[in-house]
């Protein structure tokens, strides 16, 4: 557990001089000590780094293959005192009258394999088959002596080191059809080593990094990528050198080009995101059925024994992970793109979504009018926005659209006038109806005490309320939209059969943190400057329901963030605990990781238990949610994303969450 599912890899482009396996040999040596005093698990180099990929002819020559040979011994003897660290390098290996492109596997003293590459191109500036074989053409699997070892010369290979399962593949293979790390990954391997010596051409850097992001994706894998950069021959070509990250379809880190000086980039890897992923999607396990694969064999990757003594203890607890050394991004708003260009394309999207959604159930019911609760707080005026967008696609007049708005015991005159000239510019029918007198009715029927401001009270003003806009949708022959977010469905912060039911949710799988964009995008969109105004000042009020009495300067007295915490961490430990799985600890680190400079630790830890403790508690108001659209990759339906017992225990994410040490 103390690391969390997370392995640290490296791509490195070290110095390299064509044909001087000496230089570039004290060359990867320097490159390995680093890593290891880096910690790093997995380190890739590019391909043929031993001599150079642009060797040429001198392929040819035993004096340079024997001189590649003697090397890789040397590395494998010195990575002996580089405890943990997996080393994959590039070598031409000379085998039975044939040379193959080779990736040498080398772990603490051992040379675990040789991986030859499978798809030699040999077009345009390419023409590799003039010197190597590919692997192809292997009469089975064969077990060689190299650089003083017995080992396997296989392209089916996967080497282990606990959770990780290494595959390897070579340049070009990742260009094919059907690379080799798609049958890797489908035998285990969740992390892709790809030695590279890539030329650069114009447009070719953008597809590549495309083709790297994609084949993670696919293979819902790690895909480690290091190219030949500086020191190769520019006779022809220019090698820029390329150290990528990939991850499940996202790049974590990529390096600068064009450089002269030895580079490389780091990351700790995220393996709990694979496996959730590839045990929830079902085309991944599908796929071995129907892909043909053989049987692999499994290499593992021996580690030396760390032992019990002092000294052992202590540098595990230096290789525990932390926030502080946790060497990745981690995004505070896991649910809004961190570019400004980006959000406003998803923010288009999103409401495209969600008016798509309601025009479909407009004409789907031949209804032309919509009741919606406007209170003059974010969720009711996103909802109101997307209803006034479906109304003018199906070019139906917005007076169908009855706002009302229900002022109560703490209605405050700034929420009140947003309310009512949000509204007043969007063009819709306006009501006011005060529920102060039905609810004190309401009080004296039950026998309860005004002046006890307990969830009766506020219960009672919520389901007044959805029950005037249900009766009016019933007079006008029309349907309640309902405004509630996502983040309050997660936490339970609505009122059973009351703001918790409508006739067809929007807001239903839109979390909190993105709502305030969306109606930010809708303020930057309009020509009406009275409007402008009024949604970005709604964007400035605190977020509260509003239903205990306004303070002494007639300013809202209950506000959300107070009683169940910031919607920042909870929409951060939402994403976290629905998207992956990831246990409480986990989150907790990442939390810290992404909100240490916001929050302390002690804050993080009570609110991370606040939200499991009202997760688990609050599922029964999700078992029987209203129809509303899928959004995002995030949804609580109880018909889509989320099933859950609605009695079921949180002791065992509560107990860890509870053991989490600050």
């Amino acid at each position: 557990m103390k690391n969390l599912g997370f392995f640290r890899v490296r791509a490195a482009v070290p110095a390299v001089s064509t044909a001087n396996v000496a230089f570039n040999e004290r060359a990867i040596l320097e490159t390995m000590r680093q890593a290891s005093a880096d910690r790093v698990e997995l380190l890739v180099l590019p391909e043929l780094c031993v001599t150079g990929y642009t060797c040429g002819d001198l392929f040819g020559q035993r004096t340079l293959l024997e001189g590649a040979e003697a090397a890789v011994k040397s590395i494998v003897d010195a990575s002996a005192n580089m405890r943990g660290l997996i080393t994959i390098v590039g070598v031409p290996v000379s085998c039975r009258g044939a040379l193959y492109n080779c990736a040498a596997v080398v772990s603490e003293g051992q040379l675990l394999g040789l991986v030859p590459k499978t798809f030699l191109p040999n077009y345009a500036e390419f023409y590799e088959k003039r010197w190597f074989t590919s692997a192809a053409e292997l009469d089975g699997d064969l077990t060689i002596e190299y650089a003083g070892e017995t080992v396997l010369l296989s392209t089916d290979q996967i080497f282990e080191k606990g959770d990780a399962r290494i595959g390897v593949e070579i340049c070009e293979d990742l260009w094919s059809v059907i690379p080799p790390s798609s049958r890797l990954a489908l035998k285990g391997a969740n992390i892709i080593a790809n030695l590279s010596a890539s030329n650069e051409a114009i447009g070719k850097h953008d597809y590549l990094t495309g083709l790297i992001a994609s084949q993670s994706a696919r293979c819902r894998c790690i895909y480690v990528y290091a190219s030949a950069g500086f020191g190769e021959s520019s006779t022809d070509l220019v090698y820029s050198g390329n150290a990528i990250i990939a991850e499940n379809g996202h790049i974590l880190r990529q390096s600068p080009r064009f450089t002269a000086k030895p580079l490389n980039e780091t990351a700790d890897a995220d393996l709990e995101i694979l496996e959730h992923d590839r045990n929830s999607g079902g085309s991944f396990s599908d796929s071995r059925s129907y892909s043909g694969v053989g049987n692999l064999r499994f290499r593992s990757a021996c580690f030396l024994n760390t032992g019990t003594d002092s000294s052992s203890a202590k540098e595990n607890e230096e290789n525990t992970l932390t926030a502080e050394n946790l060497l990745r991004d981690v995004d505070p708003e896991p649910f809004v793109p961190s570019s400004e260009a980006k959000r406003t394309e998803r923010c288009s999207e999103i409401i495209s979504i969600q008016t798509e959604g309601l025009m479909r159930r407009l004409t789907a019911t031949h209804c032309r009018n919509l009741v919606v609760g406007i209170s003059g707080g974010l969720d009711s005026t996103l909802a109101l926005l997307i209803a006034v967008n479906a109304f003018d696609r199906l070019d139906i007049d917005r007076k169908g659209i009855t706002g009302v708005t229900m002022p109560g015991f703490g209605t405050t005159e700034r929420t009140h006038t947003n309310a009512d000239t949000i509204m007043e510019r969007l063009g819709v029918s306006i009501r006011e109806i005060s529920i102060v007198g039905a609810v004190r009715q309401h009080f004296k029927d039950i026998g309860h005490d005004e002046n006890v401001h307990d969830v009766t009270y506020e219960n009672s003003q919520a389901r007044e309320r959805t029950m005037l806009l249900m009766d009016i949708a019933n007079s006008q022959g029309g349907m309640v939209v309902g405004t509630g977010d996502m983040s309050e469905l997660a936490l339970g912060w609505a009122t059973y059969n009351g703001d918790h039911m409508s006739m067809y949710g929007v807001n239903a799988s839109v979390p909190k943190t993105l709502v305030k964009y969306l109606v930010k995008y809708f303020a930057d969109e309009t020509d009406d400057s009275q409007l402008r105004e009024a949604l970005l000042d709604i964007l400035a009020t605190p977020i509260s329901p509003e239903l205990l009495p306004a303070d002494a300067e007639g300013d809202i007295a209950q506000k959300t963030e107070d009683l169940v915490g910031p919607y920042p961490l909870h929409d951060f430990f939402l994403y976290n605990m629905i998207r992956y799985g990831f246990s409480p600890r986990k989150i907790f680190l990442l939390a810290r990781k992404a909100f240490g400079d916001r929050y302390s630790s002690a804050t993080i830890k009570h609110w991370l238990q606040v939200f499991l403790r009202r997760f688990f508690n609050q599922q029964f108001k999700r078992s029987c949610l209203p129809d509303g659209p899928k959004v995002g990759s995030i949804c609580l339906s109880p018909r889509g994303d989320w099933r859950m017992p609605s009695d079921a225990s949180s002791a065992l994410w509560l107990a860890e969450a509870d053991s989490i040490e600050i």
